[in-house]
This record gives structure tokens, C-alpha cells and sequence, in this order.
């Protein structure tokens, strides 16, 4: 359970910090030469374009469907209870490293400007192959705005198995990293395996889906699905994970116990939201790729970003939904009494290749900046990640070509932390963060 006390900020130690910047300076000097001279301008999205039309609108409608409770209590019950996040931050297994004790092609993913703040890679157990990559970030500056789940400073990561390679067991699966970001110098974490329960609760199965958006609200943390999924989004619940009890290959229930293809522990999916409209669709349903919170607006709200192709015909939307402020739905998104959630806000943009999106509304402004992260047409390098409103767009420029190829390479989700001032995200094997006041100096 969430406790809650008294809302407190903490910033990161000065010198920690301007350490780690002068580092993630000099780490990224070799790949600003090499984007200068080997990329292409990428080419300005323009202005957000609002949908107001009944036509647009309407696709994005959302219908909430819940998993039984007595069929998650079931199945924790014959698992022997649940756990928090806490309990698996007290018993991390693996160590993130600091950028320098990175490899160097590890490094060149990050941004060339603005330079990473905070940079780590993974436990090199976990990135022996490329099989498993990380694409998703989120942080508990989005679950709760004093920045902290309970005592602890919390940053979540969404990987997912590719379709071949590696065990047939753990295709497609997708696992989330718990990261424990209490002291900066020394981050640790855990991995827990993303299930779907069966509709009785007696077994479950491993959540075979692409997560390149995640996004963690109070208790609940909503992850993006394959394109072509009858579900748009699943819904899990951080105060529902579970220990597994026998390691192996196999998912769900087996002799002797519970198992989950080797991981120590798991969390069942607790719903779903699908679009009334069908699945996504060149014309109808939205395919979303990313997920953010955004905390300006009143209420909350999830912000999502679609993913088109580079070239293609049709357009990307952005929209967003309302969080419910009733405590007896936290979490979820507001919703009619018939479990339908409607957009209240959408626009069109240009931008294509879409792998991170975030909303804010400075103080004091009127509206929000949308900021959009995508890759090069070829996927073959950085990318951009350009501040869009109605009246324009924006991005970093870098070498002498004026390249706006400056962002990160292979990047992945965007989650702003309004406590910290950081945003954070992934790049190939590389998790970081940016202050959004670095992102804005450097937008020409």
C-alpha cells in the first residue's frame, strides 16, 4: 500500500550532478561528430492540429474491462498473498552501471543535445543478447507528486522478448525492471514478468505484447499492446505482485508450485481497455506507441502518441484521457457509467515513427507543449525530439548541417518527473535523464 505522510522534494546532490553532466559531455562528443556528418535534416512536423469532429473523436472512445476480483484474489491466495514494490525493492538482485563503465556504443546512444545528466547501463547478465530490449520508462514521479512510492524513489522499465530468437518459452514476453533510485550512485533492481491471469484466477499465462509505452498512475501501471491486439491497453496493479516458487522455463501454475520462465516474480494484468471502435487500423482505431502522465492538467491525465510509418499516408494522433478522481477506481481513467472513457483532448500531427510523447503546461501558461519523440525515416541513428503546440514545432539543432537529428538513438518512452525536473527515458541499452529545462534551452 501507498503511504502516503508528508509530501516531500529531493534534489539531487549538486556535485553527483555536475559530475554526471560533465561526464555524459564528454561520453557523447564522439557521436555529435558522427551525426554532423551522417545525418539528414529530419523534417519539421509542424503545428498540432486539435480533432474536434465527432468522426475523430469517436475512435478513441475506450471500453474498461475488469478482471473478476475474486478471481485475482484466487489466484494471489494459492500464490500465497501479494507484495509491494517495496518488498522487491528490498531484495534487488542486479546493478545498473554508470556511463563510464559502459561500452562505448552504449554511450553514442545518447543524446547528443541536450547531454544525458544521469546515464546507466544494464547488468551486462541481461544484455548478453539482444533478445530482450528495453523500450518503456516510467517513474514514481508519475504515481504520486511528491516524487516517492512510499519511501522510495522508483523508476520502472518495460523490455520485451522479440518474436524469434532466443527460448520459444519467452517469445514475445514482456518483463518490467523495478529500479531502486534512492541513491543515484549506486542504482539496483529486480525484474518482474507482466501475466495475464486466467478468467477463473486458478492459472496465468505471460503477457505476449510489445510494450513501447508504459505509464504508472497511483497503484496502477498501464502498458501498451501489439499492433493488431483486440486490447489497446493492459492495466496492472503494483500492489498486486506476486513471488513465484519454482524456477523454470514453463508460466503459471506447475508441480510443486508456481513458475514464470525463470523470473522470481510476477503481476497479473487486473484489465484492459480496448477501442470501441475495433483494433487498430489504417482507418479507424489509433495504434498507440507511447504513454505519458501528465500532471498540469486538472484532473491528471494519460497522454498517448501513435506510431505511423515514415512515408505513409496516414497521420499521428495525440490525445488524452482524464484520470478518475474517485479512490474507489484509482488509477484508472475516467469513465462513464457504462465503463467507456472518451478523449478529451486530440490532435494530428506530422511527426512520424512516434516512441515517446510528453504533455506539459508550464505555470502560468494556457495551454500544454506536446513533446514528441520519433526515429530517422531508416532508423539508422538518432533521432529527434521536437516541442509541438498549435502555432509550430521545435527541436534541438546539432553539427554543422544544422541536423535536428540530436535526440537519442533507437530511443524509447518519455516520463517527466515535475518534482525532479528530469525527464526520463531509454536508448538502445542505456537508461537516462535530461532536465526538461536543458530540452527547452537547446529547441531552436
Amino acid at each position: 500500500m501507498k503511504h502516503r505522510g508528508r509530501h516531500r522534494r529531493r534534489r539531487r546532490g549538486v556535485a553527483l550532478r555536475a559530475a554526471l553532466a560533465g561526464a555524459a559531455l564528454a561520453l557523447t562528443a564522439t557521436a555529435t561528430i558522427v551525426s554532423a556528418s551522417q545525418a539528414t535534416v529530419a523534417e519539421d512536423p509542424g503545428a498540432l492540429k486539435p480533432l474536434t469532429s465527432a468522426a475523430d473523436t469517436a475512435r478513441l472512445q475506450l471500453q474498461e474491462n475488469l478482471v473478476p476480483r475474486r478471481s485475482l484474489d484466487r489466484l494471489a491466495a494459492s500464490m500465497g498473498g501479494t507484495i509491494g514494490v517495496a518488498d522487491v525493492l528490498a531484495d534487488t538482485d542486479h546493478a545498473l552501471r554508470p556511463a563510464a563503465d559502459c561500452g562505448s556504443g552504449d554511450r553514442d546512444s545518447l543524446p547528443v543535445v541536450p547531454a544525458a545528466t544521469e546515464a546507466y547501463c544494464w547488468d551486462p547478465t541481461d544484455t548478453l543478447t539482444d533478445d530482450w530490449r528495453p523500450a518503456s520508462v516510467t517513474t514514481s514521479s508519475d504515481a504520486d507528486d511528491d516524487g516517492l512510492w512510499g519511501a522510495n524513489r522508483v523508476v520502472l522499465a518495460g523490455w520485451t522478448h522479440s518474436a524469434s530468437g532466443g527460448p520459444a518459452a519467452s517469445r514475445g514476453l514482456a518483463r518490467v525492471a523495478v529500479v531502486d533510485d534512492n541513491d543515484p550512485a549506486h542504482p539496483s533492481y529486480s525484474w518482474v514478468l507482466l501475466t495475464v491471469p486466467s478468467v477463473d484466477g486458478r492459472t496465468y499465462r505471460g503477457l505476449t505484447s510489445q510494450i513501447a509505452g508504459m505509464a504508472w498512475y497511483e497503484n496502477k501501471l498501464l502498458v501498451t499492446t501489439a499492433p493488431g491486439s483486440a486490447e489497446a491497453l493492459y492495466v496492472y496493479d503494483l500492489n498486486r505482485i506476486q513471488r513465484t516458487s519454482v524456477l523454470s522455463g514453463r508460466i503459471g501454475r506447475v508441480p510443486g508450485g508456481w513458475s514464470a520462465d525463470g523470473f522470481r516474480y510476477v503481476m497479473p494484468a487486473v484489465g484492459s481497455y480496448r477501442f470501441t471502435s475495433g483494433a487498430c487500423s489504417e482507418s479507424g482505431a489509433p495504434c498507440p506507441s507511447a504513454l505519458a502522465v501528465d500532471r498540469g492538467t486538472a484532473p491528471d491525465s494519460l497522454v498517448l502518441g501513435e506510431w505511423t510509418p515514415a512515408g505513409g499516408h496516414r497521420r499521428a494522433r495525440l490525445w488524452r484521457y482524464a484520470f478518475d478522481e474517485d479512490p474507489r477506481h484509482a488509477g484508472a481513467l475516467a469513465t462513464d457509467a457504462a465503463g467507456r472513457a472518451d478523449a478529451v483532448e486530440a490532435y494530428r500531427t506530422e511527426a512520424s515513427e512516434i516512441r515517446g510523447v510528453l504533455s506539459y503546461r508550464p505555470p502560468g501558461a494556457t495551454a500544454s507543449k506536446w513533446y514528441v519523440g520519433h526515429l530517422p525515416g531508416a532508423m539508422d541513428g538518432h533521432g529527434s525530439l521536437w516541442r509541438q503546440d498549435r502555432r509550430g514545432a521545435q527541436a534541438a539543432r546539432c553539427g554543422s548541417d544544422a541536423s535536428h537529428r540530436c535526440w537519442a538513438e533507437n530511443t524509447g518512452s518519455l516520463s517527466y518527473a515535475p518534482d525532479t525536473g528530469e525527464v526520463w527515458s531509454v536508448s538502445g541499452r542505456m537508461l537516462f535523464s535530461v532536465p526538461l529545462r536543458s530540452i527547452d534551452a537547446s529547441l531552436g
